[in-house]
């Protein structure tokens, strides 16, 4: 008998393509196959000539790029020294996840699959390219897609005998099973959140705790808008970047939240506890210390402030001790139903922990192990550094808008990193963030006679900001800035930095206050009526033109 093990391996940003591919995982256990599911970048690439059946599943971010947890496959896959035939014994499927508006709609997935099939494997479907565009989004593509291939994969692997597809009724068993500790039992390290010492540079899963230094509000307090100027503290972390470079934070959620979730559940948040996998060969979340207190958890793991998704819905119901509450989560996961939870869920971006209190009976009944395999974890935020080392060593800024909108829902919504950042005041403690460095997608010109033209409105002249400190530290004098705000006095941000550096020479400013005349003027009108000096800064200075939003 042929053994029955299948693959998936997934490159996901967001946390779309995880959560695909935990989707059919659980399919595949159901349909009693053996089955890992795994990060593109946690596969080691070279077993891939020993696999029988693998899905993938990939978005693509920006223009046409592979997921940060998917680069470095990427790259071995397209190299050239792989032989053609490498990959002849090999059953596959790629499944993408993107955006149509974008005109590199499901590049990776696209590309991929040719890749694949040029290194000798053998499509069981062609490559199914969901559509967040979509009215019912990726799934209108995705479940017809996944019917058709579970037909393929079984007509290769039939069910061994006496065995049923286990019934969407039963719910299958958590990732993990969670331990408690008895109450008594000594604390090995008290603290949990113990800076570590500085082996590497610092990365997702070993970030640098930094100091918030300062925290300063940068628009007028009259203006709509919050946004802050925070700088952090890196001595000693061993953090370099440059300029276009972009530092990953990793926030939590508020202690009003995490209190209301464990009351909701009838959690004690100081209870502790260990995990164990269900599975033998699989891993514990690497960003979990172990032991772990539920306060922890809940505080820095999972995501209760995001906007639940389809599985979070399935797997709620099978907890459901009420049949209204049961019926209602059935119809949020089913195909038909998926209009239904759009306009609950995605319109009024309600999160999970509001949707936990819409069904309180079903709420108090979910078992604690469970809470990984429902509720996704915290993601890390990308903000550029506004900041250059020449300029600021051993220091990082960012400059950042408080997330903070109305929807229908009475409560206002806000980001969970830029409310939490912006909560933090370091003359009241000494607060620390979890933090790391990216290289970001801009290049400023090494040749110090290249002319750079900029165009950044709003907090899009963040990357700017860093930009300009490096240059001018560098002595070069070609800097042209277009920045862009509502009104002068209310949100020109930097703007006695900027006058300063226009006063010495090293910058020419062209300003669009857009509110502050009876008609609308935006960065474009002033790249217009500069064109002549765009032009010549183009034609014989050798610019190069930035524009970040």
């Amino acid at each position: 008998m042929v053994e029955r093990k299948l693959l998936v391996l997934f490159g996901s940003q967001t946390g779309t393509a995880q959560d695909t591919a935990e989707r059919i995982g659980r399919e595949a256990k159901r349909r009693h196959f053996q089955c890992r599911v795994e990060a593109l970048d946690s596969y080691d690439v070279a077993n891939l000539i020993n696999e029988l059946l693998v899905i993938f599943v990939c978005a693509t971010t920006g223009q046409g790029d592979p997921p940060d947890n998917m680069k470095m496959f990427w790259r071995f896959l397209f190299r050239k020294n792989l032989p053609p035939g490498s990959l002849c014994q090999l059953d596959y499927a790629v499944l993408g996840l993107g955006d149509s508006s974008y005109p590199k709609f499901n590049f990776v997935a696209k590309k991929l699959h040719k890749r694949v099939l040029q290194l000798g494997g053998n499509p069981l479907l062609p490559v199914a390219l969901g559509d967040d565009q979509h009215d019912l989004g990726p799934d209108a593509v995705v479940d017809p897609w996944l019917l058709a291939l579970w037909d393929k994969i079984l007509a290769l692997y039939p069910l061994p005998p006496g065995l049923e597809i286990i019934s969407p009724d039963v719910r299958l068993p958590p990732k993990y099973t969670l331990h408690y500790l008895a109450e008594d039992s000594p604390h090995p390290n008290g603290g949990l959140l113990q800076p570590i010492a500085p082996r590497a540079v610092p990365s997702e899963l070993h970030p640098f705790a930094a100091r918030v230094v300062s925290n300063q509000r940068v628009t007028a307090e009259s203006h709509f808008q919050d946004v802050r100027l925070i700088e952090f503290d890196v001595t000693g972390s061993g953090i370099t970047f440059s300029a276009g470079d972009v530092v990953m934070i990793q926030p939590q959620n508020c202690p009003e939240d995490v209190q209301q979730f464990c009351q909701l559940l009838r959690l004690d948040p100081d209870r502790r506890f260990v995990l164990k996998p269900t599975e033998p060969d699989a891993s514990l979340p690497a960003l979990l210390p172990q032991p772990c207190t539920i306060r922890h958890l809940v505080t820095h793991y999972l995501d209760i402030s995001c906007v639940p998704r389809r599985s979070f819905f399935e797997l709620l119901s099978y907890f459901s001790t009420n049949e209204l509450e049961r019926e209602k989560l059935q119809e949020f996961s089913s195909a038909q139903g998926q209009e239904e939870l759009y306009s609950y869920c995605n319109r009024p971006r309600r999160t999970t922990l509001e949707a936990l209190w819409d069904f309180p009976h079903t709420t108090c009944a979910i078992p604690p192990e469970y809470l990984l395999d429902l509720i996704p974890r915290i993601r890390p935020r990308a903000f550029s550094i506004a900041s250059s080392m020449l300029a600021h060593p051993d220091r990082i800024q960012v400059l950042m808008a408080v997330v903070r909108y109305k929807t229908q829902l009475s409560k206002p919504r806000r980001g969970l990193c830029s409310t939490w950042l912006a909560s933090l005041n370091p003359e009241q403690g000494d607060f620390r963030v979890p933090l790391w460095v990216k290289k970001g997608g801009m290049k400023f010109p090494a040749d110090p006679d290249t002319a750079v033209i900029m165009i950044g409105p709003g907090t899009g002249v963040a990357p700017f900001r860093a930009a300009i400190q490096e240059r001018v530290a560098q002595g070069c004098r070609g800097n042209c800035l277009f920045f862009g705000c509502r009104q002068k006095s209310k949100d020109f941000y930097c703007q006695a930095e900027w006058e300063e550096l226009v006063t010495k020479g090293f910058l020419t400013l062209f300003t669009a206050f857009s509110r502050d005349q009876e008609e609308k003027v935006y960065v474009q009108h002033r790249i217009q009526e500069n064109r002549r000096l765009v032009w010549e800064l183009l034609n014989s200075r050798n610019a190069h033109i930035y524009l970040a939003g």
